[in-house]
């Protein structure tokens, strides 16, 4: 997603007025909505099928709940204006709706599929400490149930992949967003500057998503994940303060998966208190291979081969290739995958003609059970 560089439209200077005190949120969301409509006027109407710029701050920023609009803030810097802005979700909808949300267009990009619900849904959030949460409803639903793609069995053996590492680098996660099949779930770094945008965004192309939560590797700290990552000698009050904080950055995934985690997920009292956290707001984990043998009473998934461990092109086939004799053995089969460019050009041809071969492309979400 390039940035627009317009030399003679000089912007407002967001970030301060942001920070202001004085100016307040609505005055914010005032001017930066005035310096999107003075873009578009400069650009004139945007043709070739191009998404509309619409940023409409005032209302959802008024009536979102406590620490929304800090969640939803870039980690630095003040908020940047792209070429085909990636809206925010405005309101809740109804659960199973798929409609989306006044002011945003009406269709979607060819070969898309069906566009999933907007997130947030109602029922399944609850304001936190530092933004909204997930929640299970009043029936009893989860979310992992709610924002999971749908999928029906037609008896063929199953295969999927997630596809990680997104939202850090503009041009691979649009990438992955808009040319891998819509059953390929994608995951996104909860560091990530507009993630409710890019979550938003693989949403309406039909891609369930999954947040990466870093956790400490053996290596640590010579390979860092973060801030937040989830220590293995971690008290149980702290890793769930650490996690509550990476579950209000966004809205929309259907569960979490691991980003590193060698040291950590070998641990039980770090593992159970993840785990006992993730159940009981009704989200699934799927590991990349790491917690394989571990359980916690929630929807699990283990991806049994990573399918660019060595990143060459006839490398990846080979390993889509023994992908596809797993399920035929099991039934089922789930890879992942990083968001390189020739593991997004493999991956894409690869799903294109998977179905031809007898399988049935699945998401990850299809491929969970509770253990």
């Amino acid at each position: 997603m390039a940035t627009l560089a317009l030399p003679q439209f000089k912007a407002p200077d967001l970030g301060a007025i942001l920070k202001s005190p004085a100016a307040g949120l609505t005055g914010a969301g005032v001017l930066f909505a005035g310096a999107v409509v003075a873009l578009v006027n400069l650009l004139g109407p945007m043709g070739g099928g191009a998404t509309h710029v619409r940023i409409p701050l005032e209302e959802p920023m008024r009536s979102a709940p406590a620490g929304w609009r800090e969640a939803l803030k870039p980690i630095h810097g003040r908020p940047h204006i792209y070429k085909d802005v990636v809206r925010l979700s405005e309101r809740p909808l109804a659960p199973g709706a798929a409609t989306p949300v006044a002011g945003a267009p009406s269709a979607l990009p060819t070969g898309a599929g069906v566009g999933l619900a907007v997130a947030p849904i109602a029922g399944f959030y609850a304001p936190g400490p530092g933004g909204p949460l997930p929640i299970i409803a009043q029936d009893g639903r989860t979310p992992a149930q709610a924002y999971a793609r749908p999928f029906t069995s037609n008896g063929r053996p199953k295969v999927s992949l997630v596809i990680g590492g997104l939202g850090l680098n503009q041009r691979a996660t649009r990438q992955a967003i808009e040319t891998l099949r819509p059953e390929i779930t994608l995951s996104f770094v909860v560091y990530a500057e507009g993630l409710q945008g890019w979550i938003d965004m693989a949403r309406a192309h039909g891609h369930e998503v999954l947040l990466e939560t870093p956790m400490e590797p053996l290596d640590y700290p010579d390979n860092d994940p973060g801030p937040y990552t989830l220590m293995a000698d971690g008290q149980p009050p702290e890793t769930v303060k650490k996690l509550e904080w990476i579950l209000s950055r966004a809205t929309g995934y259907f569960g979490l998966t691991n980003y590193l985690g060698s040291r950590f997920l070998g641990v039980d009292t770090a593992y159970n208190a993840f785990a006992s956290s993730v159940k009981g707001r009704g989200l699934a984990f799927i590991d990349d291979g790491g917690a394989a043998r571990r359980g916690g009473g929630m929807a699990r998934a283990t991806a049994e081969r990573v399918i660019d461990d060595k990143l060459t092109g006839p490398a990846i086939d080979q390993q889509l290739m023994a992908l596809e004799g797993g399920a035929l053995q099991r039934g089922q089969a789930l890879g992942s995958g990083f968001a390189y460019p020739v593991t997004l050009e493999k991956v894409a041809a690869w799903a294109n003609e998977v179905e031809t071969r007898g399988y049935q492309l699945a998401p990850a979400s299809a491929l969970t059970a509770k253990k």
